[in-house]
């Protein structure tokens, strides 16, 4: 099946300059590069195996999408883009491999976009995508004009990636494949290290090493801005040499937060008092909740700093922040009921959003959650055991796979028994198809209803708001 507007297409024939395939094009970080060649006149095209917003929005702006994989998609490409998601015997990889198209990583076209202009990067275990969006708001509403990458759609704009006419360029690195490895930035933002993507580091001394080696490659006259609550992000920086802005809760990191408080009025905030080395510097209101959100924040004045932005320009910015989709977003009401939505799958992201949901829960707090990757599951058991008993119901489906095979005994079923032996009486296994049915049996006004997971258990919040004005017993 193949998605394409010609119109649209037509229109912009005449500015092309190469043609781009992208294998795996609805994926956030290869939509957001397909959408900067868009925006520079270059012919996009791409396959995926499953439709989705991403490919709508490309579409309309002129790619040609193919839903599924073929060796005949690839066309005339002067350049194949693939994702850490393809496995290298992907027909369409096979095919440009036979043909002598170049191939490009995502991450490599990527840092040949960045290439000369002045980068500033987020990377991190956790908090990536939300703060490089903050630092993008914050720069646009500073009329920097940057151009943007990042791995979440801003709320209101219906985009991850802007081609600016500035000198900047904000981009979300991914960790996950060891690609950051790829940059050299002006500006390194690192939110915090975790035991993550262990399928690919295997232990953390290769973790540890792989950082080591992106704080070394900031440009030599550039800035580090890392977390201070994080103990191994700082042993790493006191080798690299590089000048560091740290930030977080203790008033001996360089910017840090004090008197955190909670206002739960029609729109919730965060309100706090910003210290610079020690000293009182501003007050900030953030319309967002939870510790990692003051984290995020500080970390994008950190970069308003490091730029000579006005500091109040900065936090006026950040208080009209829209806040990014999929990030503690409230998908709708109806019924009584509050249906919200998070991408958190990893146990500290987890304990983040659901300590930041309580805050928002009028009643009770039912979490459905989609684990992501066999293994993330089996190699941070415990830790989502810990992480998952902080909601008062708590509903487990499938495993959602991503590119991975399934791993002997490591299953949503089983996960829910370990969590009903650590204690937690209401937890329950429902497989996909009946997790909408299951919710209606037990809600009851006043609810919030929280998808939680980096897969597709967004769609479930949908069909639940669709079906809720007809639920019964409300």
């Amino acid at each position: 099946m193949k998605i394409d507007m010609m119109e649209n297409r037509k229109q912009s024939v005449g500015a092309m300059q190469q043609h781009y395939h992208f294998v795996g094009i609805g994926g956030i970080g290869m939509g957001a590069l397909a959408s900067l060649l868009l925006s520079r006149g270059e012919a996009v095209s791409g396959s995926d195996a499953k439709d989705g917003p991403m490919i709508h929005a490309l579409v309309q702006r002129g790619a040609v999408v193919h839903l599924g994989h073929d060796a005949g998609h690839v066309g005339q490409a002067d350049k194949v883009v693939y994702s850490s998601a393809i496995k290298d015997n992907n027909p369409e990889l096979l095919s440009a491999r036979a043909a002598g198209i170049p191939l490009m990583k995502r991450a490599e076209l990527l840092a040949e976009l960045m290439d000369g202009a002045t980068g500033i990067t987020v990377a991190g275990a956790h908090g990536k995508t939300t703060t490089s969006s903050m630092i993008a708001h914050m720069m646009l509403t500073a009329g920097l004009k940057p151009t943007v990458a990042v791995g979440g759609v801003i709320r209101g704009l219906d985009v991850n990636a802007v081609l600016g006419s500035g000198r900047y360029f904000v981009a979300e690195l991914d960790e996950s494949d060891g690609s950051f490895l790829l940059f050299h930035p002006k500006i390194s933002v690192v939110t915090n290290i975790d035991f993550e993507h262990v399928d690919y580091y295997k232990t953390w001394a290769n973790i540890l090493q792989a950082y080591q080696r992106f704080l070394d490659q900031t440009q030599p006259d550039g800035t580090v801005i890392a977390c201070g609550e994080d103990p191994r992000l700082m042993a790493l920086l006191k080798n690299s040499g590089r000048k560091v802005l740290s930030y977080g809760f203790q008033p001996q990191q360089d910017l840090s937060a004090a008197g955190i408080k909670v206002r739960m009025s029609e729109k919730p905030q965060t309100v706090f008092s910003v210290l610079q080395n020690g000293r009182f510097l501003t007050e900030m209101t953030l319309p967002a909740l939870g510790d990692h959100n003051v984290l995020n924040a500080l970390a994008c004045l950190g970069v308003g700093i490091a730029l000579g932005l006005d500091v109040q320009d900065a936090v006026r910015a950040l208080g009209v922040f829209p806040g990014v989709n999929r990030r503690l977003q409230l998908k709708g009401r109806a019924a009584g009921i509050a249906v919200y939505d998070d991408y958190g799958h990893h146990p500290t992201e987890i304990r983040a959003v659901l300590n930041a949901a309580r805050l928002l829960a009028g009643k009770r707090l039912i979490t459905v959650f989609q684990p992501h990757r066999y293994s993330r599951t089996r190699f941070l058991l415990e830790e989502f055991i810990q992480a998952l008993t902080q909601t008062d119901v708590l509903f487990i489906t499938d495993i959602y796979a991503a590119s991975e095979e399934p791993l002997a005994g490591i299953s949503g079923e089983g996960l829910v028994e370990r969590i009903r032996e650590a204690g937690k009486e209401t937890v329950y296994y429902v497989p996909r198809g009946r997790i909408v049915q299951e919710l209606s049996a037990i809600l009851e006004v006043g609810d919030m209803v929280l998808t939680l997971g980096a897969g597709d258990i967004y769609k479930i919040g949908e069909t639940l708001l669709a079906s809720l004005p007809t639920v019964a017993d409300l």
